[in-house]
């Protein structure tokens, strides 16, 4: 059998599915057909269920929750590994309406936890995530909302932040930020759901097993970045959460959907129905 998978170049994602992917792990007869995208084409692409399997934004599986199931490995959630909002000086939050900010995509949990803590900011241009340091630094948006590595580039290269919307998510809700997850068509039913997700957990734990050295996967697919930045991302979002989600993930996740309701962004919470 032969199932369509999507993640990011990003060393959480490489790593979770390196040996998936690479023969490193029994697969039970399944061969993986991978691409690799940023997360908002991948986002944008779950919209139309092109893909078997995806990394997705949890914004995205807020509306996508009706043709994907959630697997249980995989996911990025954890304390301290929320978005942050950035610009080259201070700037007035309370007239942050007035500024424009360059997102990530519209369908990332960035910009989602940047519409619950300031939905007056609506001036916002999508760029891919990895140019947003250079458009704010250029003076071409006045701040910008980054995510993954740039966490921890921004400040050598001359930003300054403005807002960590994990801080204010975390004060907010007192859970656990939802960031990104892995999903399934639920057409391929409940038994392979159930299969693929064993995959993810035992691929992860090999790589585990060989940390912190990093694989030849990882390294080439992490755009120019020094070895010490990719283990710190893999450190701050790989964890736990990702083995497992546990109650505290889930419970992370079904207050997501809640917060989504309460702003008017989705008609519905939580259900029984978000796995397989």
């Amino acid at each position: 059998m032969k199932l369509t998978l999507g993640f990011s170049p990003c060393p959480n994602d490489t790593f979770i599915f390196d040996a998936m992917v690479n023969g490193g792990v029994d697969t039970h007869g399944i061969t993986f057909e991978y691409v690799m995208e940023d997360v908002e084409t991948l986002n944008q692409w779950a919209m139309d269920g092109r893909l078997h399997i995806t990394k997705l934004s949890y914004s995205t599986f807020l509306h996508t929750v009706h043709r994907y199931a959630l697997l249980h490995s995989g996911s990025a959630l954890g304390q301290g590994v929320g978005p942050l909002l950035v610009a080259r000086h201070p700037l007035d939050m309370a007239r942050l309406h007035e500024h424009s900010i360059a997102i990530p995509g519209i369908k990332t949990t960035a910009n989602l936890l940047l519409s619950l803590a300031y939905p007056q900011a609506k001036n916002k241009t999508e760029l891919l995530f990895s140019d947003i340091e250079a458009a704010v630094l250029d003076g071409r948006y006045d701040a910008g909302l980054i995510i993954h590595e740039s966490r921890f580039t921004y400040a050598q290269k001359g930003l300054i932040k403005l807002a960590d919307l994990g801080d204010w998510w975390e004060q907010a809700t007192g859970a656990a930020i939802p960031l990104g997850g892995i999903v399934m068509r639920r057409d391929l039913g409940a038994e392979l759901c159930a299969t693929v997700d064993g995959i993810i957990r035992k691929s992860l734990e090999l790589s585990w097993q060989r940390y912190p050295q990093l694989s030849q996967f990882v390294k080439e697919n992490a755009q120019e970045m020094e070895e010490e930045v990719m283990r710190k991302h893999i450190d701050l979002y790989v964890n736990s959460y990702t083995t497992d989600l546990g109650d505290t993930g889930r419970n992370a996740i079904a207050t997501l959907f809640s917060k989504a309701k309460e702003a008017g962004l989705i008609p519905y919470s939580a259900n029984d129905n978000i796995f397989y």
